[in-house]
């Protein structure tokens, strides 16, 4: 009982931080109907600038946090404002975009090899080794602490959505972003401020990745675990994303427990699968004509 119970809060851990990533996806397929695989590079960006920010620079965990989020949020910024916006002026179909996604995941990892190098990166330990101790149980204070930022920022996109002017705006273009436009709002200001989001929520993302494993080119690869966790929750629902997540990080921390780490990965993309057979729209999505 003891391992059950240990597994399962590793695996809420894990999906916490598949959540930030998963949030993105979702929130720009709710917008745009299409998938956003540049989602990688938003938290490679991520990675890179809180560690450069923590080892260059010396700056304290906070302000390498900080650097972290806006790192993701400009490179999203970049992206929608020189890739995705030419596209949607042209009112060029939605195969389009997943082209030019794949090209700017392809673009970033490569930028990095070729500007910063492929050499793997060890964040410095930010937090003490020592666990935090529940009778018998042991959790690590990485855990913790990515556990609480991610849900404080969480319940800030939650009242971001539900509160706020923009987020209503997000809500009512997710059910029809022409008509939302001829209602006077500025649509190309409000996918360019959905894309802020999410790049924010990856770079987090990226950098807890990055303390967790190590900084690397290709540690933007990790976002496909999120996207199954999207997609298994229904891909452009906020709570089908985090829902996806958690259950997804237990699964994975189940499998690996109780029967071996080799074939966690094939367990989930055989999900994946089944996930798009069965119910396509995802367990809390909303079926709709076209999927990506």
């Amino acid at each position: 009982m003891i391992k059950f119970v240990q597994q399962l809060i590793n695996g809420i851990s894990i999906g916490f931080v598949y959540a930030l990533i998963a949030i993105g996806y979702s929130l720009i397929y709710s917008i745009l109907s299409f998938s956003n695989f540049a989602h990688s590079t938003f938290i490679i960006a991520g990675a890179y600038v809180g560690f450069y920010f923590l080892v260059t620079m010396a700056l304290p965990l906070p302000l390498a946090l900080l650097g972290a989020i806006l790192g993701g949020a400009l490179v999203a910024t970049i992206a929608e404002k020189a890739a995705y916006k030419p596209i949607r002026e042209k009112g060029n179909p939605t195969l389009y975009f997943i082209i030019a996604s794949m090209g700017m995941s392809i673009f970033g990892e490569n930028i990095v090899i070729a500007t910063i190098g492929a050499k793997f990166r060890s964040y410095p330990q930010i937090l003490p080794v020592t666990a935090v101790n529940i009778g018998a149980l042991s959790v690590s204070l990485l855990d913790v602490f990515a556990a609480l930022v991610g849900s404080l920022f969480l319940l800030i996109l939650l009242y971001i959505i539900n509160k706020t002017k923009e987020g209503m705006a997000i809500r009512a273009a997710s059910y029809d972003l022409e008509t939302v436009g001829l209602m006077g709002v500025n649509t190309s200001r409000l996918i360019c401020f959905v894309f802020i989001v999410a790049g924010a929520l990856a770079g987090l993302a990226g950098f807890f990745l990055g303390t967790k494993y190590t900084v690397y080119p290709q540690l933007g690869a990790l976002t496909t675990k999120a996207y199954v966790a999207a997609v298994f929750g229904g891909l452009g629902s906020l709570a089908g994303a985090v829902v996806g997540s958690v259950l997804l990080g237990i699964m994975e921390t189940m499998i690996a427990g109780y029967l071996s780490s080799t074939i966690r990965d094939i367990v989930v993309f055989a999900l994946l699968i089944v996930i798009l057979l069965v119910r396509p729209s995802g367990l809390l999505g909303v079926a709709r004509e076209e999927k990506v």
